[in-house]
C-alpha cells in the first residue's frame, strides 16, 4: 500500500465536507429527537453522486471502490452526523453488492441506475428474533407459486424499511435441516398490501428507524431471486467484508467528531485558573483515543485496499470493524467524561455520539462473535458453539 496523500481521496473528502458543513450538530440533535427521516442531507448526496458512488459506471453510479466510499462514509460520521447521516445512505452504496455480483441482467438493469441515482433506497432483511447471530436457524419461508414465490415470516432490525421501496430479503426455501443451504437471497417488494413495517423504540440513531417487519403472503416474480435457489447465504457474505469496512470507517468518523469536541472543550473550560486539558487525567485518555482512532482508520484503509484488489481479506475487514468500534467508543466515552456533568446534556452533542458510538459494538455482528470469526477461520481454533 501506499500511505501518500491520495489527491482523489482529498477531494473526496472536501466536496463531501462541503455538503456536510451545510446540516449541523444541532440538525442531526433535532431529526434524532424526532425521530425523522434526514431527507434534505440525503437528497444533497444524492444529487452529488455520492450515493451511487461504488455502483459500476454502465449503471450510473461513480465507479469507484470501497476504498473511496470509506472516505466518504468516515467524512459523514467526522461532520456530526455519525450513525444518522452515515445510516440514512450506507446500504445503497454497498447493500447491493450481491444483486451487481449475481443478480440476472433484469435484476442488474432495473434496480442499480436508480440506486445510483439515489432514486431507491434499500432494506437489508436478515436478522430474526428467534435466530439473532445463528442465521442458519432463519424461518422466514419463501414457498414457489408457479415460476414466482410467495414469502411469509418475520424481519427484526431491518434498518430503513419506512423508507425503503425494496429490501434484499434473504429466507429459507430449503428444509429446516439444510441450514445455510437451504437460504436463498431476494430483491423483494416492501408492498404495504403484504408487509407490516413497525419502528423499534432504541436508544440512539433514531433519525433512522430499525423496525420488525412483517411478510404476510408477500408475492415475488421469480426474477427478482438474486444467484442461485438455496444459495442466498453465499452470495449475501460478498456484501458481509465491504459493510465491516464501512462501518469501521464510519466508527472511525464518530470518534473524531468526538474528539474534536472533546479537545476543543479541555482548551477553552478553566477550572482552578487553568484549562482542563492541562490536567494529564483529562488528555492522556483523549491523546489514547487519538492513536486508536489512526490505527483503526489505517486497518479499515488496507482492508479496503485488499477487497479493491480481490485480496483476501475477510481478517482485515473483521479486525478493522473490531479496532474501530472499540476506539469510537472509548473516544466518545472520554469526550462524555471530559466535559464532566456538561457531556450528558443534549446541549454538547457529545451524549449523541456516545450513543451512537455504542451501536458499533453490537452490530451489525457482535464484537464477541468477531473475535469467534478470528479465533476459529484465522486462528484455526476449536468452535465453542
Amino acid at each position: 500500500m501506499d500511505f501518500s496523500t491520495n489527491e482523489d481521496h482529498e477531494l473526496i473528502r472536501a466536496a463531501v465536507e462541503d455538503i456536510c458543513s451545510e446540516f449541523d450538530d444541532d440538525y442531526w440533535s433535532r431529526l434524532d429527537e424526532a425521530h425523522e427521516f434526514p431527507w434534505d442531507f440525503y437528497n444533497r448526496l444524492a444529487e452529488g453522486g455520492w450515493v451511487g458512488i461504488a455502483i459500476p459506471e454502465e449503471y450510473g453510479g461513480g465507479g469507484q471502490g470501497i476504498a473511496e466510499a470509506a472516505v466518504v462514509l468516515r467524512t459523514i460520521a467526522a461532520s456530526g452526523a455519525a450513525m444518522n447521516g452515515c445510516s440514512a445512505v450506507h446500504l445503497t452504496i454497498f447493500g447491493l453488492n450481491p444483486v451487481l455480483l449475481f443478480g440476472n441482467d433484469r435484476l442488474k438493469d432495473t434496480f442499480l441506475p436508480r440506486a445510483a441515482a439515489g432514486d431507491l433506497h434499500v432494506a437489508f432483511g436478515v436478522t430474526e428474533a428467534n435466530a439473532g447471530t445463528d442465521t442458519s436457524q432463519i424461518q422466514t419461508r419463501a414457498i414457489r407459486d408457479g415460476d414466482n414465490w410467495i414469502i411469509r415470516g418475520q424481519k427484526i432490525w431491518t434498518t430503513k424499511a419506512l423508507e425503503s421501496e425494496v429490501v434484499l430479503l434473504l429466507v429459507r426455501t430449503g428444509e429446516a435441516e439444510s441450514g445455510f443451504d437451504g437460504l436463498s437471497l431476494f430483491l423483494a417488494d416492501l408492498d404495504p398490501n403484504h408487509v407490516d413495517i413497525r419502528p423499534i423504540p432504541k436508544a440512539g440513531r433514531n433519525a433512522v428507524a430499525s423496525c420488525e417487519v412483517f411478510y404476510d403472503d408477500l408475492p415475488v416474480e421469480g426474477w427478482r431471486l438474486v444467484g442461485e435457489e438455496g444459495k442466498g447465504f453465499r452470495h449475501i457474505l460478498h456484501g458481509l467484508n465491504p459493510e465491516r469496512i464501512l462501518l469501521a470507517s464510519e466508527a472511525t468518523g464518530i470518534g473524531e467528531a468526538a474528539l474534536r469536541r472533546a479537545v476543543s472543550y479541555a482548551k477553552e473550560r478553566q477550572v482552578f485558573n487553568r484549562p482542563i486539558g492541562a490536567n494529564q487525567a483529562i488528555s492522556h485518555p483523549l491523546a489514547k483515543s487519538r492513536i486508536e482512532l489512526s490505527a483503526a482508520w489505517r486497518a479499515a484503509q488496507e482492508a479496503a485496499w485488499r477487497y479493491d484488489n480481490d485480496l483476501p481479506c475477510g481478517e482485515h475487514a473483521n479486525s478493522a470493524k473490531y479496532l474501530a468500534a472499540e476506539a469510537a467508543f472509548a473516544a466518545a466515552d472520554a469526550a462524555v467524561q471530559t466535559h464532566g456533568g456538561m457531556g450528558y446534556a443534549r446541549e454538547y452533542h457529545v451524549e449523541r455520539y456516545w450513543r451512537e458510538a455504542r451501536i458499533q459494538r453490537l452490530a451489525p455482528v457482535s464484537q464477541e462473535m468477531t473475535l469467534n470469526f478470528i479465533a476459529q477461520t484465522v486462528m484455526g481454533l476449536p468452535r465453542s458453539y
